[in-house]
């Protein structure tokens, strides 16, 4: 397959340009669904919380209005919606974030396991041996072929050297995991944009251990392999991480900045039993080329490593059916994350893999 350059979409994207991406019956839905619930878009209030807010960060407050409905729709799975949302300065932002889910020239990530799909694989081989090689992404033609395997809490897109070479096929949930094959020549740059989805558009929370507004959690972890099936790359420490959307937020005194970090860690996580309507949200544009090879991202804070146990994942069948990829004794992947694996929803991650 040829390379497919595609600029992930920056998150003031209104919804409008969201929403040009749908096929026209997904539109006409989102329309109809936005005019009978009457929505209004959300915006913050002229409480002394926000007006004190000195940070970098433009502040929405409240829920957004829903503008796509179910996007993606799987047995037992979450509902799959997407919104739109003011800030205080005017600009608006997609929520939970401006992905390529509805962009159907983005390449779409093959299966590793998928309950969603019925592609319930126990082994790599077995979901390698359903691919004819037409998912390949060339890269550069004298290029040597890489695997990656990846799991998502929840979405991802993946690109290497700017190239879009895989998305997430479940923004939500169940869960599942990925093979993304691409043709490159190292060294390249992987650079990944994850979203933990939201049910409560534009606060960051969904319905969970008995709340409506429990803040849910996100987390990569992914292993890159070589024609050998020899591990080349494993998500650990040594990635950059940034956070774009932190919510959500219930007191604006509880986040601060420290050169590139956006920190949240003395943030309140635990679930909110009221309506949301004061909840926070903290939203900052994404670069316009984060995907390529020459952005800079010294400045950027390295991941955060996370355990099986803080993500959860022992229970899910997606990951436990690979921990001799994800789990290597020789070569152990790490979950990784921005700074805060619960408030932080939208993250890009980077690493270069350097000549073999």
């Amino acid at each position: 397959m040829k390379p497919i350059l595609i600029p992930a979409l920056l998150t003031t994207t209104v919804s409008a340009v969201l929403l040009a991406a749908c096929s026209q019956t997904q539109i006409d839905s989102a329309a109809t669904d936005a005019n009978a619930n009457e929505q209004t878009t959300a915006s913050v209030n002229s409480s002394a919380d926000a007006s004190s807010y000195t940070g970098s960060a433009s502040l929405t407050q409240g829920v957004a209005q829903t503008d796509v409905t179910n996007a993606y729709e799987c047995d037992r799975g979450r509902q799959t919606n997407i919104g739109s949302i003011q800030s205080s300065d005017g600009k608006t932002w997609t929520v939970p974030a401006a992905t390529n889910l509805l962009n159907t020239d983005f390449p779409v990530a093959s299966d590793l396991n998928n309950p969603c799909t019925g592609n319930d694989y126990r082994t790599a081989s077995e979901a390698l041996a359903q691919l004819d090689g037409s998912d390949i992404i060339e890269i550069d033609a004298d290029g040597e072929v890489y695997t990656a395997y990846v799991f998502a809490d929840n979405y991802f897109e993946m690109y290497v050297n700017g190239v879009a070479v895989g998305r997430d096929n479940v923004p939500f949930t169940q869960f599942n995991s990925n093979i993304v094959r691409f043709k490159a020549k190292a060294p390249f740059t992987v650079a990944m944009h994850l979203v933990d989805w939201e049910e409560n558009l534009g606060i960051g929370s969904e319905s969970n251990q008995g709340s409506e507004f429990h803040a849910g959690d996100g987390g990569l972890v992914a292993v890159i392999k070589d024609k050998d099936n020899s591990i080349i790359a494993k998500t650990d420490e040594n990635w950059k991480a940034q956070t774009f959307y932190t919510a959500p937020i219930r007191d604006l005194s509880c986040v601060s900045e420290s050169g590139s970090e956006r920190l949240s860690s003395n943030c309140v996580t635990t679930a909110n039993v009221q309506d949301g309507s004061a909840d926070y949200g903290l939203h900052w544009e994404l670069p316009t080329n984060w995907q390529q090879a020459d952005f800079d991202d010294s400045s950027w804070p390295n991941a955060t490593t996370y355990s099986n146990q803080t993500i959860g994942v022992d229970n899910k069948q997606a990951y436990t059916n690979f921990i001799d990829i994800f789990d290597n004794e020789k070569a152990d992947a790490q979950f990784i994350w921005s700074t805060n694996v619960v408030l932080d929803n939208e993250v890009i991650v980077r690493y270069t893999v350097d000549a073999l």
